[in-house]
């Protein structure tokens, strides 16, 4: 078992603001957005843009090259005069909330996993693409794009959608946090191992999509 990487769970509150950001390529070919990077002897510990952080190997990465394109802070704002069923919360001003709840209703899949997916897979960028060539919201890889009818999967309703059915049938195979495992890594990899694969990429990517569940 890989153990590479310490995950380190921070919960916060804070106000929207535009922040610099860098893109994290390892060799594996998988990238990881990331606020900020600073090395620590051999390792790097990478800040991550959803809160947290993350000590990684420096052996593991490739490059890591400035994010041009900047993203909004998290946000919760809780109005202490308010009554406790309007509060509004971080998933009420989710960027696409409307398409996450109603396709994430329609087939049954929990909305706070969705954007949880959303979040660690592109940060919300609908033009986000990997060098392996996932794209879009949801990093729909070309074939699952044509297993769904994905025309364009830069189109942020047509990619969630998809994103969201591939995660319903993985969750239909698996338990959450294999059918998660899957969603990185794929099915057979998964099957191969008899649970989540020995990767540390794919063992981060679980940790921190159950991390934001957890706090959302």
């Amino acid at each position: 078992m890989h153990t590479r990487y310490v995950f380190i769970a921070l919960s916060f509150l804070g106000v929207a603001t535009t922040a610099r950001a860098e893109v994290v390529y390892f060799a594996t070919g998988r990238t990881l957005n990331v606020k900020e990077h600073r090395r620590d002897g051999d390792s790097l510990l990478l800040t991550l843009r959803s809160g947290g952080e993350v000590v990684c190997d420096a052996a593991l990465i490739t490059r890591i090259a400035p994010d041009e394109t900047p993203y909004p802070e998290p946000v919760e704002e809780v109005s202490l005069k308010a009554d406790p069923a309007s509060v509004t919360t971080a998933n009420s001003t989710t960027p696409y909330a409307e398409i996450i709840d109603r396709v994430s209703a329609r087939e049954g899949v929990d909305p706070k996993l969705v954007r949880a997916v959303i979040e660690v897979e592109s940060g919300y960028r609908p033009s986000a693409r990997s060098p392996k060539g996932a794209m879009g919201l949801m990093q729909l890889m070309p074939a699952t794009a044509r297993q769904y009818a994905v025309t364009n999967p830069y189109d942020p309703a047509a990619n969630i959608e998809a994103g969201i059915k591939h995660l319903k049938s993985l969750l239909a195979r698996f338990p959450q946090a294999l059918a998660l495992a899957a969603y990185n890594a794929g099915g057979a990899a998964v099957e191969r191992f008899g649970g989540i694969p020995p990767y540390a990429e794919t063992r981060n990517y679980v940790a921190r999509i159950l991390q934001i569940v957890k706090r959302s």
